[in-house]
């Protein structure tokens, strides 16, 4: 079985240097943020979140889950990820995401929310060039300029790895044009196994080797003695986080159980493809750092 990866999500904003630490002396080897301009409760910044768990730790990757890529502009992305991967001795993954689900947020940045696509497809272009070319010039439908070079460049080359989540056809042919990873979510094994051949078909018509294309996956996790507490908690916990009803879909889309069933659950997104599973958590506040823990040391072991 080839290695995976696993990484842990920050849960909140206060105690990211702490919680960085434990996720890096269990041996995750990602910690991820996302972030919103505003939702349901307090949601944090990705890049800010990972900047300050960079200054707590060494070793473990750094990972966007997910930068809302249309609510920015490409340049200043292209400088933030430069510095946050030199100050990190290159440990950032960019993942992104177009978002949409919370359209006062595109009202407020001043963003269309019909051209969520069209401005990542174009940022993501503008972006790789920042980071690997010098006066760099461009005329696209929402960035023009010339001359332009960003310094510092980034520590990795040719760059860092960008990751493309998303659940729909064009976030999959987001990921074979311009991605090094794939990283959905509210996934289940199929649909998995369904995207990956779709987005090796897409990246094969447009000439791109996709032999080192990275399958991921964004998951919830809920870990518990008893199957149904494990599910009812990832329900509860989902359905505050999204504000809608997640009592018949949370056990479709979940990591839940005890530690035997989350291995035999995992396996599944294994079989069908899934080489860096990203967990955020779906399980009541206080239990998040006993799930990291039987994570780490029942589930992922299996694995390695």
């Amino acid at each position: 079985m080839a290695t995976i990866e696993f990484g842990a999500a920050l849960p909140e904003i206060k105690g990211v240097p702490e919680f960085a630490q434990r996720a890096e002396s269990l041996g995750y080897d990602y910690l991820g943020s996302g972030e919103h301009m505003m939702f349901h409760g307090p949601v944090p910044n990705s890049l800010i979140n990972l900047a300050v768990a960079a200054g707590a730790t060494t070793a473990i990757k750094l990972m966007s889950t997910v930068v809302l890529l249309p609510l920015y502009t490409p340049m200043v992305v292209a400088k933030m990820t430069s510095v946050l991967d030199v100050a990190s001795n290159g440990r950032y993954h960019m993942g992104i995401g177009v978002g949409g689900e919370f359209p006062k947020e595109f009202e407020a940045c001043g963003v269309p929310v019909k051209q969520r696509g069209s401005r990542s497809n174009e940022a993501l272009a503008v972006i790789t060039k920042l980071w690997t070319e010098k006066n760099v010039t461009f005329e696209g439908r929402y960035s023009k300029f010339s001359g332009v070079t960003v310094s510092p460049s980034p520590a990795q080359r040719p760059h860092p790895p960008i990751w493309v989540a998303g659940r729909k056809e064009p976030a999959m042919k987001r990921a074979a044009l311009y991605a090094d990873g794939w990283l959905p979510y509210m996934y289940t094994p199929e649909m998995l196994h369904e995207s990956l051949e779709k987005i090796h078909h897409f990246g094969k018509e447009a000439g791109r080797d996709m032999s080192k294309f990275r399958p991921g996956l964004f998951i919830f996790a809920s870990v518990y003695p008893d199957r149904d507490e494990a599910r009812e908690q990832a329900a509860k916990a989902l359905g505050k986080n999204y504000a809608q009803d997640f009592s018949k879909i949370a056990g479709r889309y979940a990591l839940y159980g005890n530690p035997e069933d989350c291995r035999k659950r995992l396996k599944e997104y294994v079989d069908a493809g899934a080489r860096t599973v990203m967990i955020s958590w779906a399980c009541r506040h206080d239990d998040i750092d006993q799930n990291m823990k039987l994570i780490a040391e029942e589930v992922a072991p299996a694995f390695k």
